[in-house]
């Protein structure tokens, strides 16, 4: 077995009392069964490490049916069971799709009907499906995002933004199967799209898909955004502010950081680093100071209520998705890496 450290750093400084304090843990099980353990002193399960380090929420994509059952309904529940075991709240991110689903991808699941009235009831019966199942499991997650990254819509091609009315539609009926479920306490739900720091985006969104009369702003508790430094250099922090603000004082909703990270190592970024976080090293340290930084930005808007870490863990995958070699918590070479205690000072 490979084992990977994490230790637990506490660190001095403001806490910014955020209610969800998270990691993306998706991956887990395929780490796991790729022979990799984590050691914090010594070998212990992810999930404890991830509890002493001051997280108190995990998120996890579930894919319809994806191939091969990674990130299904059966991979998540037994992944919720021990995250609730550990005493960690859990926050559901359903893709809607049978794989990836971002601003790029948005592909219906396979099978899925091609007329937009069937569509809409199929997908309140697997909102309410996978509710029910994990109401069956005894599990009841803090949060279930209705779609992952959805700027461009949901279910492709009827979801697109050529029809913002179906994708409001949509958006009510995933919302109702979670309602009409049998968990108690309900969720809260979320909505969540990317580029946080843009607020011309955020704004056109919700403002075109509010207008079509069919989704309700009661539909939905939180607005989740992505909010990566590496893609664009407007993605500053006081942008990022800027924009949280004019959504708390727009829709007055809980606002969360759904995604985030920051590279230990980034020689060659595809993009020029925002302005404002020139001061912020490409390193373990500098992962400290941005995720206080973005934690301070989210506890000081109205609203603001959460940040989660996409995914420190992933061993496999340590770029996470960016031009940076390395964005993770862990060291793959089994060197200790002290930023995951930051979750213990925001």
């Amino acid at each position: 077995m490979r084992s990977f450290k994490i230790f637990t750093l506490l660190v001095a400084g403001v806490h910014c009392s955020l209610t969800y304090k998270g990691v993306d843990w998706s991956s887990l099980l395929i780490e796991e069964a790729a022979g990799y353990s984590y050691k914090s002193g010594t070998t212990q399960p992810l999930e404890t490490i991830l509890k002493s380090s001051g997280v108190n929420t995990v998120r996890q994509r579930l894919w319809v049916n994806p191939t091969g059952g990674t990130c299904n309904l059966d991979y998540n529940i037994k992944l919720a069971k021990r995250a609730k075991a550990a005493g960690l709240g859990i926050y559901l991110d359903l893709h809607l799709s049978d794989t990836w689903a971002d601003p790029s991808h948005q592909a219906a699941p396979s099978g899925w009907p091609s007329n937009i009235n069937d569509l809409s009831w199929a997908l309140y019966n697997h909102t309410l499906l996978v509710s029910n199942a994990f109401a069956a499991a005894s599990l009841t997650p803090s949060i279930i995002s209705i779609g992952n990254e959805i700027t461009a819509g949901l279910l492709w091609p009827l979801g697109s933004t050529s029809s913002y009315a179906n994708i409001a539609r949509l958006l009510h009926y995933a919302s109702a199967g979670i309602k009409d479920s049998s968990l108690s306490p309900q969720p809260k739900i979320m909505i969540h799209i990317d580029n946080g720091w843009n607020w011309d985006t955020q704004n056109y969104f919700y403002t075109t898909v509010l207008s079509q009369g069919t989704l309700s702003a009661s539909d939905f508790d939180i607005m989740g955004v992505s909010y990566y430094p590496f893609f664009s250099a407007q993605a500053t922090l006081a942008n990022l502010k800027s924009s949280l603000t004019n959504m708390a004082s727009t829709w007055g909703k809980e606002l969360v950081v759904a995604e985030t990270n920051w590279p230990v190592s980034c020689p060659y970024p595809s993009y020029a680093f925002p302005s404002d976080t020139a001061s912020i090293p490409k390193s373990v340290a500098g992962q400290t100071m941005w995720v206080k930084d973005v934690a301070g930005v989210v506890a000081g808007v109205n609203g603001g209520s959460g940040l989660f870490y996409w995914e420190p863990a992933w061993i496999q995958n340590a770029g996470l998705g960016s031009s940076c070699p390395d964005n993770l918590m862990v060291e793959q070479s089994g060197a200790v890496r002290a930023s995951l205690g930051v979750f213990n000072s925001i």
